[in-house]
């Protein structure tokens, strides 16, 4: 039996994650998703999961995850900021995502969650859980907002109205019983940058993205030709796309991350189109080794940069 009662084991947890280099740590309570449930049902329907046919798999395990973790009683989710800086982009320069300048944060992530998990089974010893990032069918978003990490902003992403968007998520999934956090308000208002801002239309109504449209699915989850409607209006982006946060009033108050790992290479942007050319695999390999630009491809990145060269 542990020695700490709820709450205090809760504050422990919380300081442990800051310790860690988390940017906030919440919790909530186990629940099945009703709502969440609706919406993914009504997304998949209309195919904005493109082929991304993973989305529909394990459902039932997506919005009710005690049949993923039995006994689960919390969720504590945690998030962590990528933010390099702002980057100014020369005309015609080729763009990444801000996430992808650094080494991936799957294995960074699940590193600090193992060490999470560690300490909370040296304050309670008889803890049963997962801790997951993107490695499962769970709706870390949705635990997030409910955990009170931030709000669902138009654009999908959550919103923490101190510290912005750009952050990665993960979760603990537990038999623990803990204190609970609230939800926190949308701040979001009559704000509509990010839907604007769009060059594809990704975002075809509030809090719903067409993945089909997207440009972040397009250059990496789309192993096909991207459709010319997009590469139209791709404005350079070799890897996945910052437009939405961009424009975000909130990523005013992002500050760069004190996260060595992530924002690390900044050398990746100076990259010119002859140097994607001239490369063979085993370059770009050795290039983007331990980044998730690695992810996508050789194939597909070349296959972008010619279909970029290629539009107008």
């Amino acid at each position: 039996m542990t020695k700490y009662t709820k709450k205090e084991i809760t504050k422990l947890i919380k300081a442990e994650a800051k310790r860690l280099g988390f940017l906030d740590c919440g919790i909530s309570q186990i629940e099945k998703l009703d709502s969440e449930e609706t919406y993914l049902k009504e997304w998949l329907q209309k195919g904005f999961n493109a082929q991304m046919d993973y989305m529909g798999n394990n459902f039932e395990k997506r919005i009710n995850p005690i049949l993923l973790v039995p006994n689960a009683e919390s969720v504590i989710s945690v998030s962590i900021n990528y933010f390099p800086g702002n980057i100014t982009y020369k005309e015609n320069q080729l763009k990444i995502s801000k996430y992808a300048l650094g080494r991936d944060y799957h294995k960074l992530m699940k590193k600090k969650l193992k060490q999470l998990f560690g300490y909370i089974e040296f304050l309670h010893p008889q803890i049963d859980g997962r801790f997951f990032v993107d490695s499962a069918p769970v709706l870390d978003k949705a635990w997030a907002e409910k955990s009170g990490l931030g709000w669902k902003g138009k654009h999908g992403l959550i919103i923490n109205k101190d510290k912005g968007s750009f952050f990665f998520i993960g979760e603990i999934i537990s038999n623990i019983k803990l204190e609970y956090d609230q939800p926190v308000a949308s701040f979001c208002g009559s704000c509509t940058l990010c839907i604007d801002a769009c060059p594809t239309q990704a975002i075809t109504e509030p809090y719903s993205v067409d993945a089909n449209k997207c440009i972040s699915y397009q250059t990496i989850e789309n192993k096909e030709l991207i459709p010319e409607s997009i590469i139209n209006n791709i404005q350079n982006y070799l890897f996945g796309c910052d437009i939405c946060q961009d424009v975000c009033p909130w990523n005013k108050k992002s500050v760069i991350t004190h996260i060595n790992d992530f924002g690390s290479r900044k050398d990746i942007l100076e990259l010119s189109l002859s140097d994607y050319e001239n490369m063979n695999e085993e370059t770009f390999n050795n290039t983007f080794n331990g980044t998730p630009i690695k992810r996508a491809g050789y194939q597909k990145i070349i296959q972008t940069l010619q279909q970029i060269k290629k539009s107008p």
